[in-house]
């Protein structure tokens, strides 16, 4: 995972699969992030190919991490089929999701 910071916002970019076999990775990459208190995150998932439950647990359990210590969580540039996955499960309710990088750092106030 790749991190950068923009606007004073920390912008995430995973990449490939983010399913049982690579979760504990995004998870771990993640959690020095919400050990620091890391404020407000983006993760770009313009690089994610696939996600399955494990992963979605995952991304779950990072919002809730984040939201214990008042932190938020946007998801930008999603895959059309990583979008659907999404809309499925009803979680994009529960999540933060634009468009694009451009729009979640222009508009996370």
């Amino acid at each position: 995972m790749k991190v950068e910071t923009k606007n004073g916002l920390t912008v995430c970019y995973v990449e490939g699969e983010i399913d049982i076999n690579t979760s504990p990775g995004v998870k771990k990459s993640f959690d020095k992030l919400i050990s620091s208190k890391t404020p407000k995150i983006i993760i770009n998932l313009s690089r994610v190919t696939y996600v399955d439950s494990s992963g979605l647990a995952t991304l779950v359990e990072i919002l809730k991490n984040m939201r214990s210590y008042g932190g938020r969580l946007r998801l930008s540039d999603m895959s059309s089929k990583v979008k659907s996955l999404f809309e499925i499960t009803k979680l994009e309710k529960l999540f933060e999701i634009v468009v694009d990088e451009k729009e979640a750092i222009s508009t996370f106030v």
